[in-house]
């Protein structure tokens, strides 16, 4: 091998693998000289290079002492060659740990885990739902996207931070999007509502053609662009514009003694929605049927889906049909 050829090899390699060669090259020879030098003192290699390591680190066991003039100086020039390098591979190896965790906070880092959910938009919805997610399952594992922040303390959230804009190849590489399971991307309120949805559907048509499979659930302010975001390649459509305007109705109208918007909120907390084939044993039965049997199951039916249309709350009467697609709830 060339000199040539190892330095091309030897200087492309991470500066801490650089560092702990050269100090195993160091201690090694230091180790073998002193063995050749007193070999009373220092029966074998292996402990020339023990001592090596140990007067190199400055610990000084006394285990094994050098007591000749001649391995004495070695010595020294053990402890001003080998002691530098321990000591600048501690500086180091401290200052990359200090690095990597400004990097960590500044977006800087790759993630390289899997199965992860990817969130666009850092808002207090978002914050939000990290604090669920990580109530619900502390071990998900989540990655946000965001241009506009320039720090996030990784200690204070438990997400992976990526500094960037969701539409790039580059920065959903950074997330290893090919991996993850699911995407939330939120509308950004610091916009007027169309140019949020643009963003929101090139984000979309960025992730889509870099995962074919991934679930992606995007928040669309504005009705004229839910098609656009369902042909760029969104399988779910937040509509927030139509249902806070649905929440507001009902605040406005509602019956006494009834709060709308905390009964919504709580069913959403402790409870999840299920769409759910109708079994045959329910065909041509009546709708009180189908609760009595879900309620064996520990569901709530309370509706059902019948060639798109929605029907909540039918007569206990009405007759369960093959195809409807029926509506519970269920808890977490």
């Amino acid at each position: 091998m060339s000199i040539e050829y190892f330095k091309h090899i030897y200087f492309r390699l991470p500066v801490i693998v650089r560092l702990l060669l050269s100090i195993f090259v160091v201690m090694t020879f230091f180790g073998i000289i002193i063995h050749v030098v007193e070999p009373s003192a220092f029966p074998s290699v292996f402990d020339g290079i023990w001592w090596a390591f140990i007067t190199g680190a400055t610990v000084g066991y006394g285990d094994f002492v050098p007591l000749t003039a001649l391995g004495k100086v070695i010595a020294i020039l053990l402890i001003l060659s080998g002691g530098g390098l321990l000591t600048f591979y501690i500086m180091t190896l401290s200052a990359g740990t200090i690095q990597h965790e400004q990097d960590l906070s500044k977006g800087k880092v790759k993630f390289k885990g899997e199965d992860h959910i990817v969130i666009v938009g850092w808002n207090e919805r978002t914050r939000q739902l990290v604090n669920m997610i990580d109530t619900k399952d502390s071990k998900e594992e989540i990655v946000l996207i965001d241009r506009t922040l320039d720090h996030l303390p990784y200690q204070h959230y438990p997400i992976h931070f990526i500094h960037g804009d969701p539409s790039e190849d580059s920065t959903l590489i950074q997330a290893n999007i090919e991996k993850a399971k699911s995407v939330i991307i939120t509308a950004d309120i610091t916009k007027k509502e169309r140019q949020a949805d643009i963003t929101s559907i090139l984000a979309i048509v960025a992730i889509r053609g870099n995962n074919q499979h991934v679930s992606i659930n995007a928040e669309v302010l504005s009705i004229s662009q839910i098609e656009n975001a369902i042909r760029a390649g969104a399988n779910t459509i937040i509509r927030s514009n139509d249902f806070m305007s649905t929440l507001f109705y009902h605040e406005l109208y509602h019956l006494k003694n009834t709060r709308p918007f905390e009964t919504v909120l709580n069913v959403l907390n402790n409870q999840q929605f299920s769409h759910l084939t109708l079994p045959e044993q329910l065909e041509d039965s009546t709708f009180k049927n189908g609760i009595i049997f879900y309620l064996d199951k520990k569901e709530l039916l309370f509706g059902f889906i019948r060639d798109d249309d929605w029907v909540i709350n039918p007569p206990k009467d009405t007759t369960l049909k093959e195809g409807d697609i029926l509506l519970t709830l269920t808890s977490w």
